[in-house]
């Protein structure tokens, strides 16, 4: 169907010598069904700030530069949910551990290593106090 054919190749011209009308008018067609898609698909309270474009190429690179993520904005609020992090006893010890851990994976994955000693030591701070037991267990051990 060559729905994509808008996003693959650049808008076709037509000359004297080489009239191109079938090429265009595909070419065309597709722009047209590709706007009409990602317009679609867009919510409508970003529709609005949206810009038209002469091809969709450069339509879905208006749109990844204005919602473009910023990692360290990212990066900050992931270090502020590992920080703030308290255990309501609620749910399983474990899952809540894991589920500090994998904050602090996608941490890593923005290129913000967290030791595994600090990490244990967030998990350590977090916990409510009846798991003081535990805790000094823990300090207390020569190994890591």
């Amino acid at each position: 169907m060559d729905l994509d054919l808008a996003l693959r190749a650049e808008q076709p011209t037509s000359t004297l010598e080489n009239l191109n009308e079938v090429k265009i008018e595909k070419w065309d067609r597709s722009y047209r069904m590709c706007l009409m898609i990602m317009k679609h698909s867009i919510s409508e309270a970003f529709k609005g700030s949206m810009i038209e474009s002469k091809s969709a190429k450069k339509f879905l690179e208006e749109i990844e530069q204005y919602f473009a993520l910023n990692e360290k904005s990212k990066a900050s609020n992931l270090l502020a949910k590992l920080v703030s992090m308290k255990y309501k006893c609620k749910g399983n010890i474990r899952e809540y551990i894991m589920e500090m851990s994998h904050l602090a994976s996608k941490l890593k994955s923005l290129k913000l290593k967290l030791s595994a000693d600090l990490l244990a030591y967030l998990v350590l701070i977090s916990l409510l106090v009846h798991f003081g037991q535990f805790k000094v267990s823990y300090n207390t051990q020569k190994d890591k």
